[in-house]
């Protein structure tokens, strides 16, 4: 097990994920511990059945992961994670009315020089 303070963690965090992908890392605050940190490898949680495409879906969902990362995540075809999305109500594509109206501009003058 090893160990890293808060001051360590905010000063160097790369090091501190360093550290959890070899073992668990405790996060300790003053003397107490305060978090614990593993990497999601060496824990195997991306390897259980559905987190892959639920936690790329989540990370999509709130703006964390660009579609094709999350897709990438989920390790699943892109057309086949947009698909995904729809089938649990979220929008691949959010636009106001101002950024869709635009979009149909440019649409129909596209067209129209073809």
């Amino acid at each position: 097990m090893e160990t890293v303070n808060v001051s360590g963690l905010k000063n160097n965090p790369s090091e501190a994920l360093r550290k959890s992908h070899r073992d668990l890392v405790v996060v300790m605050n003053r003397d107490k511990p305060d978090a614990l940190m593993v990497g999601v490898e060496l824990a195997g949680v991306l390897d259980a059945k559905g987190v892959r495409p639920a936690l790329a879906t989540a990370l999509f969902r709130d703006g964390n992961l660009s579609l094709a990362r999350a897709a990438r995540l989920a390790e699943m075809a892109l057309g086949e994670f947009v698909a995904h999305l729809s089938r649990l109500g979220i929008a691949v594509v959010n636009l106001n009315a101002d950024e869709a109206e635009r979009d149909l501009d440019t649409l129909e003058s596209w067209l129209a020089s073809s």
